[in-house]
């Protein structure tokens, strides 16, 4: 939870209430929110996805429930539950396809599974644009119209909202920004899907990780190679690249600015396409955000990459910063599409 996020207490909520429920490969969290997007209670469970899907509804299932009591409320103060979920997914069947953090789930009706076990009604999204819902509804894009959220971590997510339009695509793929082509050499870099030149192959932490590595293979003179030296390889991340960058560390500080020149040429592509009121950076790799100097030159280097090359008018205009939810925007945008469908249907 972020630090300044605080519960707020049933007598001070406004209902109706609704249940959100994020799905990681790794951890599932459940909360409770009121009319507003405010959390009234919050838990988090291991998702243990190699016992497959049915297993993991079961205990989704009963985190709702633990998480309505938790709030001192009762099953039936709840409106609806919403669940964001990794992909591939069919988002109007409720089934997830080909999820590739979540080996052998395949095929799955998750949505459906999830209430048979809580006794809910449930709403269904892909997690980047649940994620995109929380700031929008209550978070850094609550001021806004339409805005696009960045999710930066082991991959880059995307989210896209207009207005109470979520943008899912005709075949549930749509915002899969992460996969825009910002390269077109055919010696381009290879993204996590296969394919050259996706901006995912450039701005994500599993690329800054690789570029890294690529650097100081080369022999350029960095204090990454002490730290890198002292890790295991599986636990390099670029948290030991923010770190010596805020040291004031050369080549730390060259990877954090050409992942901020990429970023913001994906960035451009989107404000060409949608026009959005404001953009948002969230997810773990952010290099500290507001709060550090690293943080603040990676915003203004997109911000800057941004102004150079996008229509002066939209460059003028959009609003380009930091996400303000951390990991509650996940399980408080899928309460929002949860609300978003109960107030479609009332």
């Amino acid at each position: 939870m972020p630090a300044e996020r605080q519960f707020i207490s049933l007598r001070d909520a406004q209902p109706p209430f609704f249940v959100g429920i994020d799905l990681g490969g790794t951890n599932i969290k459940v909360g409770v929110v009121d009319d507003l997007g405010r959390p009234l209670s919050w838990l988090s469970l291991p998702t243990e996805a190699e016992k497959g899907p049915e297993d993991a509804a079961r205990r989704m299932g009963e985190a709702v429930l633990k998480a309505i009591k938790k709030a001192k409320l009762q099953k039936h103060d709840i409106a609806r539950v919403g669940l964001g979920s990794p992909g591939t997914m069919d988002i109007p069947a409720g089934m997830l396809v080909n999820p590739v953090n979540l080996k052998g789930w395949d095929n799955f009706p998750i949505r459906d599974r999830v209430s048979f076990h809580c006794g809910l009604p449930v709403a269904f999204q892909n997690d980047a644009n649940a994620a995109a819902y929380g700031e929008f509804w209550a978070g850094a894009g609550k001021e806004y119209h339409s805005l696009v959220l960045f999710t930066l971590g082991t991959g880059i997510g995307c989210g896209i909202i207009i207005g109470d339009l979520i943008i899912d695509g005709e075949n549930s793929h749509g915002a899969e920004c992460g996969h825009l082509i910002i390269d077109s050499s055919d010696d381009a870099r290879v993204c996590g899907c296969g394919q050259r030149g996706h901006l995912e192959a450039y701005a994500s932490a599993t690329a800054v990780m690789k570029r890294a590595e690529q650097l100081l293979a080369e022999g350029r003179p960095s204090s990454l190679a002490r730290r890198f030296a002292r890790v295991k390889p599986q636990n390099r991340n670029t948290k030991l690249i923010f770190e010596e960058a805020e040291k004031g560390d050369k080549l730390a500080n060259q990877l954090v600015m050409e992942t901020a020149r990429w970023l913001g040429i994906g960035t451009v592509n989107l404000l060409h396409t949608i026009d959005p009121s404001i953009v948002l950076l969230g997810g773990a790799m952010t290099f500290g955000g507001k709060a550090t100097k690293t943080g603040k030159r990676f915003l203004d280097g997109v911000i800057r990459e941004v102004k150079q090359r996008a229509f002066p008018t939209i460059a003028q205009r959009v609003k380009i910063d930091y996400a303000s939810l951390g990991g509650d925007a996940g399980f408080i945008g899928a309460a929002g599409i949860a609300r978003l469908e109960h107030r479609q249907e009332a």
